[in-house]
């Protein structure tokens, strides 16, 4: 049987990018043996025995039955190799180059990927929707993939998506003998998921409004207050108030989590991430060997919810200042550095004292003036400075609560709001030339053109400034809050009760 080199391509995920790596085969008769070069990693080298057992238990002759000396080598060399994706696409390699499989020009168009098991049957992988991405920015035309991860990689037009079950679902379909049907385009379905509504959780009026201010201008937010006041029902009532993501913004996050295997599922509703107290510096902020994201980047466009804030890893609170500023995160690693967006809104809720009840109406607090300053240091300046609204968050008067009415579908009516006041922002940027931004992300520069004050207003701001002694990122946080909450009132310019509203969100961590 004759034999020659072949080529075909598959594709890897390196942090949140897809690249396309091509397939080798060089087939030559002799003592069996099985080599694949390409810097690749334990998981790529072992593709050798799946290979050869998909192949055998498939009904194929495989290398090792006719005696073939195989070298298979992965391109661009200097890109380290890892995880089972490439299996398919050595499999098919292969087959081409011992001519049981035509080399058409066409096979240069295609991308191969996914895992085999020894019955030749492809496992569900990660990163399907990146590598898509990658296969479209790169002019490749079709793509064959494990059956189940077919719906996520069609969220990418221009590139036609074959799902198969097992590798003899594809090699007949090369063959022309059953063809596969593409997967139509897939389109952003409806989010399904249910938050609870805000009208649901009673009194707590000003933690609402602030809420809605949050979620209108993407404002990091901190919750605090003693025990059983509804900190924690406010934190997961606030997803619901948030616009849905668009087409783009689905997209890239959908990415994230695929890679990160977190969801099958097209996300299309801004994620909520909560992780507990005890996590990790490396799965907050992301690290390892191999840089990997965190929690911050799968909060990417939604909202990072964390409860007990002073208890979390200083080292890990600390390492958010960047995110929290530009919405990236840079990790580098000995083997290499990664960039991974980080652009959320930071949810946190707190006690305000180790046993919880400095300032409560119903109980007596125990902790002495020490305790309470050295539980509240454990949130540095800078991050405080970085959070624009602090609500506390007070014992609901018992009358209040025993009242049985509550607002109804409350939630809906404010993301009304938070929409319009969001598409608001939109229109006064582009008539600016700005690009699309939340208002908590306007530089100082643009404040001029956007949140431009007048004397009145500036007076105002000033000595409110001077009396609390503002640094001046915290002094540009609060006319950035003014200008949110005036977008929420429809209003084109800071008014002077906006600015005075905005100082009310000022941290009041003290004894």
């Amino acid at each position: 049987m004759a034999t020659k080199v072949s080529r075909v391509y598959t594709a890897q995920v390196i942090g949140l990018s897809g690249i396309p790596i091509s397939v080798e085969t060089d087939v030559t008769t002799g003592v069996y043996s099985f080599t694949i070069v390409g810097l690749p990693d334990q998981g790529v080298s072992e593709a050798r025995e799946r290979v050869h057992a998909a192949l055998k238990n498939s009904g194929y002759n495989s290398p090792k039955s006719r005696n073939h000396k195989l070298t298979v080598s992965l391109a661009p060399a200097d890109i380290r190799k890892e995880g089972s994706l490439f299996d398919l696409a050595i499999a098919i390699s292969y087959l081409v180059s011992v001519e049981d499989i035509d080399d058409t020009p066409d096979l240069q168009n295609w991308i191969f990927v996914g895992e085999l098991s020894l019955l030749g049957e492809l496992a569900p992988m990660k990163g399907a929707l990146a590598i898509a991405r990658a296969a479209k920015a790169n002019n490749f035309k079709k793509i064959f993939m494990p059956h189940v991860n077919v719906k996520e990689a069609a969220l990418v037009e221009g590139v036609e998506i074959y799902g198969a079950e097992t590798i003899q679902d594809v090699v007949e379909h090369l063959l022309g003998r059953k063809m596969l049907t593409p997967e139509p385009h897939t389109s952003l379905p409806k989010t399904t998921k249910q938050y609870p509504d805000i009208g649901e959780i009673k009194g707590q009026a000003i933690a609402k409004r602030a809420l809605e201010i949050a979620a209108a201008g993407g404002h990091n937010i901190c919750l605090y207050g003693p025990p059983g006041t509804g900190k924690t029902m406010l934190a997961k009532a606030f997803t619901g108030i948030l616009p849905p993501l668009t087409f783009e913004e689905a997209l890239e996050v959908t990415g994230i989590h695929s890679i990160a295997g977190i969801g099958d599922e097209i996300v299309t509703h801004p994620p909520l991430r909560a992780p507990h107290h005890t996590s990790s510096y490396v799965s907050i902020i992301g690290g390892g060997s191999t840089p990997k994201p965190g929690e911050i980047t799968l909060a990417h466009r939604g909202v990072l919810f964390l409860d007990e804030f002073p208890e979390y890893d200083s080292k890990a609170l600390e390492a958010m200042r960047e995110p929290l500023e530009e919405g990236i995160v840079r990790i580098s690693r000995a083997k290499g550095s990664e960039t991974f967006p980080a652009e959320f809104v930071l949810l946190a809720a707190m006690n305000p004292c180790p046993c919880g009840y400095a300032g409560s109406k119903v109980k007596q607090c125990t902790c002495t003036v020490n305790e309470i300053n050295r539980y509240q240091k454990k949130i540095s300046g800078p991050i405080m400075d970085r959070i624009d609204l602090w609500v506390f968050v007070q014992h609901i008067d018992y009358e209040e609560l025993s009242k049985s009415s509550v607002q109804e579908n409350l939630s809906p009516k404010v993301k009304e709001k938070v929409e319009k006041a969001r598409a608001m922002s939109h229109v006064r940027n582009e008539k600016y030339r700005l690009k699309k931004k939340l208002n908590k992300n306007i530089s100082p520069k643009e404040m001029n053109l956007v949140a431009k004050l007048e004397e009145r207003e500036i007076a105002t701001l000033n000595r409110l400034a001077t009396q609390l002694s503002l640094s001046p990122r915290a002094y540009h946080r609060i006319i950035r809050v003014a200008r949110t909450i005036a977008d929420l009132e429809g209003a084109e310019t800071i008014g002077e009760h906006h600015i005075i509203e905005a100082f009310q969100y000022r941290p009041k961590l003290t004894v």
